[in-house]
């Protein structure tokens, strides 16, 4: 094994969501966070936009990823979040994306991330920043899935309506 080393600070900046990734208690949810209001804004550049940023951020984040490993020499360092990022962005790619679908998105995205159903788990076990980002992709497939169903159900917006109307 190589020598651990400090990686770029580009590279710490991009693995490591602008920082998210080093908060003390639950990185990953912290890189989470720091996604919502990225999806937010990406939404007001239209679909392709949003589609282009999340091609952004995954690209950029297998290359940080596997560099930030490879210096760290810790495979799917705990400070790596980037992949939280991506994988948050495509659970709410296929929905409108406002306060309640960012917000079951989030909590989506996080129950899966954590559970790692099949492939996810697998797909963690593939090589370098491409496992790291990778299994953070399944993860949000998953999400994406179950917050498609429930947004053509309209259950978000029943929800919001009932609690709108409590409030």
């Amino acid at each position: 094994m190589a020598e651990a080393r400090r990686p770029s600070l580009l590279v710490t900046l991009i693995a490591t969501a602008l920082g998210a990734g080093f908060a003390p208690v639950a990185p990953g949810t912290a890189g989470t966070a720091l996604a919502v209001p990225l999806a937010w804004g990406a939404a007001h550049l239209g679909e392709a936009g949003y589609l282009l940023v999340l091609v952004a951020v995954t690209a950029f984040g297998i290359w940080a990823a596997d560099l930030y490993e490879e210096a760290t020499g810790a495979k799917d360092n705990q400070r790596i979040v980037i992949d939280e990022v991506a994988g948050y962005l495509l659970t709410v790619a296929a929905v409108s994306r406002g306060p309640f679908n960012l917000v079951v998105g989030f909590g989506l995205f996080r129950l899966f991330d954590a559970w790692k159903p099949w492939p996810v788990r697998w797909l963690e076990r593939l090589p370098g920043g491409l496992g790291v980002v990778l299994d953070d992709l399944g993860a949000g497939v998953y999400g994406a899935v179950i917050l498609v169903v429930l947004d053509r159900l309209d259950v978000v917006r029943m929800l919001s309506s009932s609690l709108g109307a409590q409030l």
